[in-house]
């Protein structure tokens, strides 16, 4: 595995998607407010990070590979917070488009005593205009002629940025150049992410884009399901992630049910971010799709090890594959 890791220092990877700040604040209660039956947190930390698309970006960063974002943010002071955020990351920005009448995504986690009390979500999610639409295409044309791009990932929070002509048009000039396309989806575009590499749902996201109940204990209906959106897609591989169950992937090669692996779980934020980032290296890199999903698999059971959204520690990540 070493050999495929090593690989991941030469691939460029294209994320499109949602970029969003995760805003911490850790506290302490020790008491219930007098205006309302609510606790009282008392502020010891705040903290800003990088999350949704941002947050794939620093997985495969992690992973050695060269990540570009394309994303929309807005032209407020969030939106230059995030950028700030990516210039200390260092990671670029030449794919954000600053724009006004929209906000930048901000998700701020209330913690106390390691414990996730509530979150307080700034959005906006009404898609962007044709017009923006067309310039982010555009974008996303001179980044792939550019940068030699190995993988493209689209990371979909219904946040407005991707649309079906959106995916269209990217995936359209992807397949023209053998570039691997792999997909986290949400709701609103779940049907449109018509011949990929790879289409990632997780148990929701499934149960909600097929309309039906899928029982997660029983093969037969994930078969039957997955079957289901893979003739749909026309999608090359489709990869279900099934929390403590592990992840079902299906490929033109068979189907394969791969357990996950015991683990102290903290914090569950993030994950789906490691594992879309984790297998479109390993895909791009050159794996077989039952290895990429099981090395996929793993990364996302050890973030989960940590509160709050934290990208994946390769050299952990490559001593824990000795074990698969």
């Amino acid at each position: 595995m070493t050999g495929i890791f090593n690989k991941f220092n030469s691939l460029n990877i294209l994320i499109i998607g949602d970029v969003m700040i995760d805003s911490y604040v850790w506290g302490k209660i020790d008491r219930v407010s007098p205006e309302a039956p609510v606790p009282v947190v008392q502020v010891t930390k705040k903290e800003n990070r990088l999350g949704g698309a941002a947050n794939v970006a620093l997985n495969v960063q992690s992973l050695g590979a060269n990540p570009i974002i394309c994303a929309i943010i807005g032209n407020d002071a969030e939106g230059k917070d995030l950028l700030s955020l990516l210039e200390r990351a260092q990671l670029s920005s030449e794919g954000i488009i600053s724009t006004e009448g929209r906000l930048t995504t901000v998700k701020t986690r209330i913690i106390a005593h390691n414990h996730h009390v509530v979150r307080v979500d700034a959005e906006t999610d009404t898609n962007i205009s044709e017009d923006l639409s067309r310039l982010v295409q555009a974008k996303i044309a001179g980044i792939i002629t550019e940068k030699n791009i190995d993988a493209i990932i689209f990371e979909d929070y219904d946040k407005g940025l991707i649309s079906e002509e959106l995916i269209t048009f990217t995936v359209t000039l992807a397949n023209q150049k053998g570039i691997v396309t792999a997909v986290d989806p949400k709701k609103r575009n779940f049907h449109f992410y018509k011949d990929v590499s790879l289409f990632k749902p997780n148990l929701k996201e499934l149960k909600e884009g097929l309309k039906t109940n899928i029982d997660p204990v029983s093969m037969t209906q994930i078969e039957a399901a997955v079957d289901e959106i893979k003739a749909k897609l026309n999608a090359k591989n489709v990869m279900l992630t099934l929390s403590e169950h592990g992840v079902f992937i299906s490929t033109g090669k068979g189907q394969k049910l791969i357990p996950a692996h015991v683990r102290s779980i903290a914090d569950v934020s993030g994950a789906g971010d490691t594992v879309i980032a984790t297998a479109a290296l390993c895909l791009a890199s050159g794996l077989d799709e039952f290895r990429t999903a099981a090395v996929a698999n793993l990364a996302g059971g050890l973030v989960c090890e940590h509160v709050g959204v934290v990208p994946i520690d390769k050299e952990q990540l490559l001593k824990e594959t000795a074990l698969l």
